[in-house]
């Protein structure tokens, strides 16, 4: 039967070649159609990808950034309520409102598709997923069901581990969650309410049962810009270790990365030997051509300016202090070097007044003109949602957690070997032995061992020793890409805002976010609340417990 519904609505940004600066920001026209056919649910799948990243926020909330202080200008109120983990009541295009509303209208995009396939079938009496599968297979449309199960998981994931508390099997049926949105909405002025962070997880886990074994590549004419049998398995890789079935999460991983992970990672001696221009670098880094970016999106985000040489938020910023101590920098002094002899492409450093960076150059900082003449118009980006090389150690977590150790060591040397100048074959036990006589973290005496608080258990020792090296491993490779939030949050670590002095060492210290603090999910946008959502809740501060001051002997680096 022809779908009765007409769709009207602006499609998203599509990246429509591979050949100038503004091949990232294409858009395409006003679509008004009706939604039966191949060909329309997968134009209008390109809308179920949200373009509202939320790497800004969980960037700037996470310990990869300290405060440089009130004498520093680059800053404003929204930067310092994300930072501060306050409700954020200023509007940035990348604010909690954006980013709700804009990955609730994706998944009301995929709803729509998935809707209109059901709508093909008269005999279809509801939105369950036999009618569903049934539908779409008598229909040959089951990659376009695959497509809007993924991006209607993926996007709910996001928020569920953007705006709750961390999933694990001891609270979660009692956390709040958010709403699991399975079918267009219904009525005006509709009222929600909140189910557990247990029930959206189970959600997502069922989409994704249906969804994997009907991902196709064939369709897409750029294939890195949807959900792909390979980024697919990326995202249940992902998912099942936050969900803590270590098991699975192996299972996915190793559908994704194959008999040779080394394929599917970034090729950082081909970007060494590039022209060593930012624009170029970060260009590259995201280009659909490279093996090693699986799913690719494109956000109004400012992202392309905040980790680079960009004064842009400068006053919170990842530091040399914090390079040198506890990441990239730290990394390879652990293991004999030094950052310059050590990385095929080496961390860049920024000094300069009101100007202390430590990054590597990941991400593009793009403008799309909705004027060129007056020159005004919206900062955008285009990143990776998933990687191989993070893939793979996401994988070596996964085999630690399993007790799999000399696996997870064999993985964590393909990603050091891939990274480094230098051939490496760590073991279980030299990887413990670099971290069982270093001492835990303290603010003004920063290591990159900090406390594992995690729900669920592990062994003191070698598996916790090899925890600690995977996790900075993986804030080495999610430095700039917000990654690194979600394992402050699953692993119970508790971090600290502290200020910089004018050496560049910390001075003060003025909050710390213990292991249960409720600020580990963000509120809810105030219009949500006020139009009746139920917020999350909140502690009474204690920040002013925390606050102490040191003083220190200037170091140089």
């Amino acid at each position: 039967m022809k779908m009765k519904k007409l769709i009207y609505m602006v499609m998203a940004s599509a990246v429509m070649s591979l050949t100038a600066c503004d091949k990232f920001l294409d858009v395409m026209p006003d679509n008004r159609t009706e939604i039966d056919s191949a060909d329309k649910m997968r134009a209008l799948l390109v809308s179920a990808y949200p373009e509202t990243d939320y790497m800004l926020l969980s960037e700037f909330v996470s310990d990869d950034v300290d405060d440089f202080g009130e004498t520093n200008p680059n800053s404003d109120r929204f930067i310092q309520q994300v930072y501060n983990w306050q409700e954020i009541t200023e509007t940035n295009n990348e604010d909690v409102e954006k980013l709700w509303g804009n990955t609730y209208l994706a998944i009301a995009v995929s709803n729509q598709v998935i809707d209109g396939i059901l709508s093909l079938d008269e005999s279809s009496s509801d939105n369950s997923k036999k009618d569903l599968f049934a539908v779409a297979a008598a229909n040959n449309l089951l990659p376009e069901m695959a497509e809007a199960l993924l991006c209607r998981a993926y996007n709910h994931f996001i928020l569920v581990n953007m705006f709750c508390q961390q999933y694990n099997t001891l609270t979660s049926d009692k956390d709040l969650g958010i709403t699991y949105m399975d079918m267009p909405e219904q009525g005006l002025n509709p009222k929600y309410k909140r189910s557990s962070v247990k029930e959206i997880y189970d959600h997502i886990a069922d989409d994704l049962a249906l969804a994997l074994p009907y991902v196709s590549d064939e369709y897409f004419t750029v294939p890195k810009y949807h959900f792909n049998k390979t980024a697919a398995y990326a995202f249940a890789a992902r998912f099942y270790l936050y969900y803590e079935k270590w098991d699975e999460s192996l299972r996915y991983a190793d559908l994704c990365l194959g008999s040779e992970p080394s394929a599917l990672l970034r090729d950082w001696a081909d970007q060494s030997k590039m022209t060593q221009d930012e624009d170029v670098i970060t260009e590259h880094f995201i280009d659909a051509g490279v093996k090693s970016n699986l799913l690719l999106m494109t956000a109004y985000s400012c992202m392309g300016m905040a980790f680079r040489n960009y004064f842009l938020y400068a006053r919170y910023s990842h530091g040399n202090y914090q390079a040198t101590n506890e990441d990239a920098i730290c990394l390879a002094t652990m293991l004999g070097s030094n950052s310059g002899n050590f990385y095929k492409m080496p961390p860049a450093v920024y000094s300069a007044t009101n100007m202390d960076r430590v990054i590597f150059w990941k991400l593009p900082y793009l403008f799309e003109y909705t004027d060129p003449v007056a020159q005004i118009g919206y900062r955008r980006t285009v990143y990776p949602a998933f990687t191989g090389d993070m893939v793979l150690l996401e994988r070596a977590e996964a085999k630690i957690l399993l007790g799999k150790y000399d696996e997870a060591a064999a993985d964590m040397n393909i990603w050091l070997n891939n990274i480094s100048k230098t051939k490496w074959d760590l073991t279980p036990e030299s990887i413990n032995d670099l971290f069982k006589k270093m001492e835990y973290y303290k603010w003004d005496n920063s290591t990159p061992k900090k406390a594992l608080n995690p729900k669920f258990d592990f062994q003191e020792g070698i598996q916790e020793n090899m925890l600690h090296f995977v996790l900075l491993l993986k804030k080495v490779e999610g430095l700039g890409l917000g990654t690194r939030w979600f394992d402050v949050k699953r692993y119970g670590i508790e971090i600290v805002r502290r200020e910089m002095g004018p050496d560049g060492n910390p001075l003060k210290l003025l909050d710390v976010l213990k292991v249960d603090d409720p600020r580990r999910a963000l509120q809810i946008p105030v219009k949500v609340s006020d139009a009746g959502y139920e917020k999350n809740p909140r502690g009474k501060s204690t920040d002013s417990e925390y606050v102490q001051k040191v003083e220190r002997e200037p170091v140089n680096f």
